[in-house]
Order: structure tokens, then sequence, then C-alpha cells
């Protein structure tokens, strides 16, 4: 097929997500398989998707991965909600794609880089909060993912929340809402839950808020995708906060946020052609 073309790889906790992009960032075909737990089976069920792909001319590969990525090794030190530890990802992707250029990321970090390009350099410093089983995030300053925020784990921080010290996304998360509500985000309408779930949300970002001091704040993830449920919530109580040490931004919604993870992975290949 004539001009090169990229490989996007979004590894997720159940599935697994292929994009063949054109150079010009426009998707030509998409395939979803199942996330193996096992490591093994999981690199034959890639290898099997790769090899559907035959007909396109891919030149360069780009994989979001969850957990801690060691960037320099090209290791995946843990893979979130993946069984996964200490695996040298971007050597085996390469093997698998024949010696192709590879990349790794955070899948955040590149969901946060596609979703901070789309604001068109509106914005210096842009915050990209995902809310979905966990939360996860990223920094893009000047429309490149910022290497002071490389192992960037907002969900981490550590709050007290009924008396005891626990991790913010312990009590903030997409889990969480659906474990005390019993209901998905996208099927939560009542005010009054997602103004008890602001309350929980708010320490995280006051605290996020006060140290990074971001120009613009964009919410996505499985919960972020539902943003303007809460937003007028989540505003008002920032409101209180907001003064010049501490100034609140604005905050947005994702754009794309069932995709920015594949956009991002084309999006860090562009950056990255020598």
């Amino acid at each position: 097929m004539g001009s090169e073309q990229y490989l996007a790889i979004d590894v997720g906790g159940t599935k697994t997500l292929f994009a063949v992009f054109s150079a010009a960032g426009e998707i030509v075909r998409e395939k979803k398989i199942a996330t193996s737990h096992d490591y093994e089976q999981f690199k034959s069920d890639l290898a099997a998707g790769v090899d559907e792909l035959g007909e396109f001319n891919i030149s360069r590969c780009c994989a979001a991965f969850p957990g801690r990525i060691d960037l320099d090794k090209g290791i995946g030190v843990g893979f979130g909600n993946l069984p996964w530890h200490d695996l040298p990802i971007r050597d085996d992707l390469q093997r698998l794609l024949q010696g192709k250029k590879v990349l790794i990321h955070n899948d955040a970090k590149l969901a946060g880089l596609s979703e901070a390009l789309l604001l068109d350099g509106r914005y210096q410093k842009v915050l990209y909060l995902t809310i979905s089983t966990g939360i996860g995030g990223g920094v893009v300053t000047a429309g490149r993912l910022d290497p002071d925020f490389v192992n960037f784990e907002p969900g981490a921080m550590i709050f007290e929340h009924d008396g005891q010290q626990t991790h913010w996304e312990t009590f903030a998360s997409g889990k969480a809402l659906h474990e005390k509500y019993g209901q998905l985000a996208s099927e939560i309408n009542d005010p009054q839950i997602w103004q008890a779930y602001v309350k929980n949300l708010v320490p995280g970002f006051e605290n996020l808020l006060a140290t990074i001091q971001p120009d613009a704040v964009v919410v996505g993830g499985g919960v972020g995708g539902h943003f303007d449920k809460f937003k007028p919530y989540l505003e008002a109580e920032l409101a209180k906060i907001n003064n010049p040490l501490v100034p609140v931004p604005p905050l947005l919604r994702a754009q794309r946020p069932e995709e920015a993870v594949i956009y991002g992975c084309y999006d860090y290949i562009k950056q990255n052609i020598e």
C-alpha cells in the first residue's frame, strides 16, 4: 500500500486495540483482541494480530501500556491491572515487528498528549487526568510530554478518607464510584450523586493545581466522558480555593475520551521521527 503507515497499539486490562494510521493521521484499519493476562499468550495473540495487518506498509509502531514504564530501558516495570512485572516490552515488540522502530509509553501520558494537541497551542501547560478504573494522568508542556512528569501517577497520591490514609483513586476513581452507587458514570443522572462524588475529586484536584499550576485541565477516561454531568459542581468547589497563588484554570472535557490513547500513539510517533 503506497506510502508508509504507522501502527498504534493500546494495551488495556481487558482488550487491546490495534489501529493503522496513514502518515497524515487517518485511521485506515482497526482491530481489537482480548488481552490475555498470561504474557506469553499475549505475545502470541499480538503476533497473530500483527500478521493480519501484513497488507500495510507499517514503518513504525507505538504501543501504550498501563502502569510504570522505564523508557530508557524499554521495560514495563508494573502494569496496573495486568499481573506483569519487569518485562522487556520494547524488545519483544521490535522482534515481533521484525526490527521496525518501536516506541512505548504509558497510556494516560499518550492520551494527554493527544488531547493537549487538540487544543491548538492555546495553553502552554496542560494537565490531563483520566478517571476510569483508576486515575492516571500526564502533563504536556509546549505540545510535548513533560519529562519532569514521566512517572506521574496522580491516582497514587495519599489522602485521609473516612479516617484512613488511602490512595486518591481508591475513593475517587470510576471503580470507586461504581462500587459505592452500583451504577456506571453513563447511568448516573442524579445530581446529588455527582455532588457527593465531586467531594472525593476535590482533594486530588486541589493538590495537583497547587503543585503543577497548569494553564488548563482536561478530564478524560470512562468517567471523564461524562464530565458535563459533574463539571459545574467541581468548578463550584474549586472556586472556593481560587486565589492568586493557586489559580483554577479552565476545566475541559476530553474531546476524544475513548480514542485519546490511540491518537496519542500516532502523535508520539510523529514527534519522534528523526
